[in-house]
């Protein structure tokens, strides 16, 4: 089946895109000395996970049921003997979560040292026994967003991570590495700044830790990325403190790997301009759009009034303020056309949701020889047990 049969609408990954994505992640990793992990909270698609785990050493999650996806799907196909790294952080975790994680997972994070202590019979034999270790997260207090606050880890207030005034002077028994996750989006530049800063305030940590985690927000496959940069900082942190380093993105995983294709439904005349209703969704299928807000781009397609045809698009749900955009085109646009929305397999898929009882989109996957295969194709039944 190819690109323009599939039955809309649908989420492709775009297998040649996103194996790129981590050709160059490789390359970081190859040359300083990094160990990149996949950051599911925004791309999730496990049966791609194969495929990553040819590239990547592990993943990171967000919490119990991320760590378990992981721990089930991120295996090598080619290296079966691979052992590839499961970390965890939540801001706060669950007793009877904590021995389920501690026997699946690699690194786990505390976000306190209340959650630390709380937790510690349990993750302690384990610590012990060298089959877990344990980090804190810390707050740098160093931001580096001019906007989105809601994405912002060190706005004022913030509940993620330990302030330095909040730090005991040796880090807590058990505990060998320091996490921080400031950067949304972002280039090498903010990360250099950040990590600067925690150099110059969280010294005297840097000897007692085994291992650091950068986080994620790293903008690592977009074109123009410093990534010498990236690779010299990373080489500069392993040789003069002799820990190890850890990324983990999300986005640049799967940046520009996928699609959202969309069908036009209807067009509705207003005294502004035309509106197309898609099969698609703003709040449903790309909550971003209304959350950030978030432009998707769209092929074949330019801002408002900048080509002949300007429509505003928007979905076949009762919100009223579910619209995607205005943008223009070259040419009419028809009921049965078809629009293709880009830069869709991150933070779409893992945030969708049924409201108005829309359907959830397929998942398929582009083959890199050009055929589509459907990965997931939802229901009635998909809709009525997420109630």
């Amino acid at each position: 089946m190819r690109i323009e049969d599939i039955k809309t609408p649908a989420y492709v990954i775009d297998e040649k895109k996103l194996r790129e994505n981590l050709e160059i992640l490789k390359k970081v990793q190859d040359e300083s000395g990094a160990r990149i992990l996949l950051a599911q909270k925004a791309y999730s698609i496990y049966q791609t996970y194969p495929l990553i785990a040819e590239y990547l050493f592990g993943a990171t999650a967000s919490g119990l049921y991320e760590a378990k996806l992981a721990h089930e799907e991120m295996h090598s196909k080619t290296y079966p003997e691979k052992k590839l790294e499961n970390h965890v952080f939540e801001p706060a975790f669950e007793e009877e979560e904590m021995a389920e994680l501690c026997d699946i997972c690699d690194h786990i994070v505390f976000n306190s040292l209340n959650q630390l202590e709380t937790h510690r019979k349990i993750w302690e034999p384990f610590v012990e026994s060298g089959k877990v270790s344990v980090g804190l997260r810390i707050n740098p207090e160093f931001s580096t967003q001019e906007e989105h606050e809601i994405y912002d880890p060190c706005s004022s207030g913030s509940r993620l991570g330990i302030r330095l005034v909040d730090m005991p002077e040796t880090l807590p028994e058990g505990v060998e590495g320091i996490h921080f996750h400031t950067l949304c989006e972002q280039g090498f530049e903010p990360l250099e700044d950040t990590f600067r800063d925690v150099e110059k305030r969280f010294a005297s940590y840097f000897s007692q830790i085994k291992w650091i985690n950068l986080g994620g927000g790293h903008h690592i496959t977009r074109e123009g990325y410093n990534i010498e940069g990236l690779i010299s900082l990373v080489k500069y942190i392993r040789e003069k403190y002799s820990i190890s380093v850890y990324l983990e993105p999300g986005e640049a995983i799967a940046l520009d790997a996928g699609y959202l294709v969309t069908t036009v439904m209807d067009i509705v005349e207003t005294e502004r301009m035309p509106v197309l209703i898609l099969d698609t969704s703003a709040a449903c299928h790309m909550p971003d759009v209304l959350e950030m807000p978030y432009r998707p781009p769209l092929r074949d397609s330019e801002e408002a009034g900048e080509m002949k045809y300007t429509y505003r698009l928007s979905s076949r749900t009762c919100l009223a303020g579910d619209i995607i955009g205005d943008y223009s085109f070259s040419e009419e646009k028809k009921i049965g056309d078809r629009l293709y929305f880009e830069d869709m397999a991150i933070y779409s898929m893992v945030k969708n949701n049924t409201f108005n009882g829309m359907p959830l989109p397929d998942i398929d996957i582009l083959h890199e020889d050009g055929e589509v295969e459907i990965l997931k194709r939802f229901g009635y039944e998909n809709f009525k047990t997420r109630l």
